[in-house]
């Protein structure tokens, strides 16, 4: 077995990337539908109405077909637990769970449990989620660190039930790195789950995105650099972040 893992750690690794992707490609969506046809592996968004974002205008027709869809796995209310893609009793196609397979895998390789039993419940997942909202998170920023596929969704299945997808395609790409996107990730990451550790979610996030990181003594805060970035991050006696300090570099 490789060095295990905990599902903790890489919520962790994933905090802040995740919530910039996902701002991303609200942006780059705005107002939208969308539709998947797991049969087919094919998953769409179309425009709706005047408030779609460029990368969703300019596409032919007002839709947009991600290149690849990983459908990871539903979460439902009534026996309040996840089920994976490759469990699930209805069956999908390989091309579609493919992903969820290889993130058993890893769970096998790293100790990873959550990542490896057919069915977790809510209350066994980390910050025991009481929702199906909740528990989507949970397992999808673990697959994003394990996996580094950065973009999901996660779409009403009927009941309550939520679905889980990690989507690939070049618009979703970032840009790249600037003061105020960095600074306001940072910040507004901050009002969701807590970080179990705050110093190790930075570091991993700079690493990420590229950005230089220079620690001050006994890691009272971290300067982060770039092209376009100068943040800084401090952190608390408690070791949570205390404040995010960005100014513009010069190019």
């Amino acid at each position: 077995m490789s060095d295990p893992v905990t599902a903790q750690e890489l919520l962790d690794d994933a905090a802040f990337l995740s919530l910039e992707h996902q701002l991303h490609l609200g942006e780059v969506l705005g107002e939208h539908s969308w539709d998947v046809d797991l049969a087919l592996g094919r998953f769409a968004f179309r425009a709706a109405g005047e408030g779609a974002g460029p990368l969703l205008a300019s596409a032919p027709g007002g839709e947009l077909v991600a290149e690849r869809v990983h459908l990871l796995g539903t979460a439902a209310p009534g026996p309040r637990s996840w089920l994976w893609s490759w469990a699930n009793p209805s069956g999908f196609g390989e091309d579609t769970t493919d992903l969820a397979r290889w993130l058993r895998d890893f769970g096998d390789r790293h100790g990873v449990t959550e990542l490896t039993r057919p069915e977790v419940p809510f209350a066994e997942l980390p910050g025991s989620p009481q929702e199906p909202t909740g528990a989507v998170g949970v397992l999808l920023d673990a697959a994003k660190a394990a996996s580094r596929r950065w973009t999901s969704y996660n779409g009403d299945a009927g009941g309550g039930t939520r679905a889980a997808f990690l989507l690939d395609h070049p618009g979703f790409a970032l840009p790249a790195p600037s003061a105020p996107r960095v600074a306001r990730v940072l910040t507004e990451r901050l009002l969701g789950p807590p970080l179990s550790d705050a110093r190790r979610a930075v570091a991993a996030y700079a690493g990420w995105r590229g950005l230089q990181q220079r620690w001050e003594p006994d890691h009272e805060g971290v300067q982060l650099s770039g092209p376009q970035v100068e943040v800084r991050v401090s952190f608390d006696e408690l070791g949570r972040i205390a404040g995010v300090h960005a100014q513009s570099s010069p190019a």
